[in-house]
């Protein structure tokens, strides 16, 4: 069964006894790992769409990339550094077939079904769009990451001040924000060599990563079951221990198997994080500012805290951004919280009044434009950099893309009137990524 999973595949008899040693010794915890992995990210065959910080990146089911929006560091692949207002096939990547993509503030990563990591845009894993040295270099179509050669990729999280890559065989390495052994280890911001995350996660195969502001989430794949590891700032608590404090090294979120919880999937938001377990049941922690834990406050939730309003939904997907939370059910429908700037939530009422559109929601809200689709949602993904205006999009289960919120520099790859800088109600995207 495991020779079945296409990451499994093209691995020699060595690696595969090696993968095995590291899932706890038996075929059956590999498979799980390998089932896992396939679960809580969209591998292999599966489109994806990338809201990023003013240019968003779309992934075909045969791993073709369009990329649109803001391109002043030639983030959008195209060779040029002019902005693009629709969809466009990124044309030196022809051949080349990519599963995985992750952005950040002028800069895009993407993942090749062999295992090699492309980037394009700021030169730099760490920068961010404040401290960016104005001398730094750009690079407008993908390149190749010489220093990932090694190591078969199959999944990158770009954080503020750092990038993470995780390996097929389930290790987690991170690029800059060394310095003062923020990440277990020290080195300058503009770091290229990839570093191992050192300590508990040593010999424990990871099957999904999380990047936020200046924080990680790993979930972890463990005899026991699953679980979930942070590293990184701690201010505001989402770091999930209880406390406000750093993490040098990975540390175990012990609040689920308080709640009884198997984690499947996280997600890490700005400055809040949130989980999906196998039951459905949906966790959130963090800075709890506009609402967006979904518990009906602005507190702070030091550790993992159930959101009750969604008690009679079962969440399959949840997707954290600056202050905002998005769950899809199993049922395909969507529910909004949090910061409502730029119509980002997809609230629209029906006498269109634009101070509606842009209410902070503090409870989980049910999109009810997405119900008029009659198609289910299965992906999620909205901005998750501070400073930028929100968008969002919803991607169907037959490859199609709808986009709202902010569209001010073409990032929501849909056509805006005169004087329009944003839409409240989702809009198709003239584009087929099934």
């Amino acid at each position: 069964m495991c020779q079945k999973r296409a990451i499994f595949k093209p691995m020699t008899t060595e690696q595969r006894q090696h993968l095995k040693q590291r899932c706890g010794g038996s075929w059956k915890l590999v498979l799980r790992f390998l089932l896992a992995g396939e679960a809580c990210c969209r591998r292999r065959e599966k489109s994806q769409v990338i809201a990023g910080p003013g240019h968003s990146i779309a992934v075909t089911s045969k791993g073709v990339v369009y990329s649109f929006g803001s391109n002043s560091s030639g983030q959008l692949g195209h060779g040029t550094t002019e902005d693009v207002w629709q969809p466009r096939p990124i044309r030196a990547l022809q051949g080349i077939r990519i599963i995985q993509a992750t952005a950040m503030t002028g800069r895009t990563m993407l993942i090749s079904d062999s295992g090699q990591a492309y980037v394009f845009g700021k030169e730099s894993f760490g920068e961010v769009e404040t401290i960016v040295n104005r001398g730094s270099k750009i690079v407008t179509t993908p390149q190749l990451v010489e220093s990932l050669k090694n190591i078969f990729v199959v999944q990158a999280a770009m954080g503020n001040y750092f990038t993470a890559v995780l390996s097929r065989e389930g290790r987690v390495y991170t690029f800059s924000w060394g310095c003062v052994g923020k990440l277990c280890h020290q080195t300058d911001q503009n770091d290229v060599e990839p570093r191992p995350l050192l300590g508990a996660l040593e010999h424990i195969p990871v099957v999904q990563i999380a990047a936020g502001f200046c924080y990680l989430l790993c979930l972890a794949c463990q005899p026991s079951g699953m679980s979930v590891y942070s590293v990184g700032c701690g201010l505001g608590g989402k770091l999930g221990h209880g406390t406000k404090t750093n993490e040098e090294y990975p540390r175990l979120i012990e609040q689920f198997q308080l709640l009884n919880l198997q984690p499947m999937a996280i997600a890490a938001g700005s400055w809040h994080a949130a989980v999906v377990g196998q039951d459905g049941r949906v966790c959130t922690w963090g800075w709890g500012s506009y609402g967006c834990l979904g518990h009906g406050n602005e507190e702070c939730e030091l550790v993992p805290k159930v959101v009750e309003e969604l008690r009679n939904v079962k969440a399959v997907h949840v997707a954290t951004g600056d202050f905002t939370t998005f769950v899809v059910s199993d049922s395909g429908d969507v529910y909004s919280f949090g910061y409502g700037e730029s119509g980002s939530l997809g609230h629209v009422p029906e006498n269109h009044e634009q101070e509606d559109m842009h209410e902070n929601v503090l409870t989980p809200k049910l999109v009810t434009w997405m119900k008029q689709i009659n198609e289910r949602v299965v992906q999620i993904s909205l901005t998750n950099f501070i400073y930028w205006n929100a968008h969002t999009f919803a991607l169907t289960e037959s490859g199609k893309l709808y986009a709202f919120g902010a569209g001010d520099k073409g990032q929501l790859g849909v056509e805006l009137g005169a004087h329009q800088t944003e839409k409240g109600k989702p809009e198709r995207v003239d584009i087929d990524l099934g």
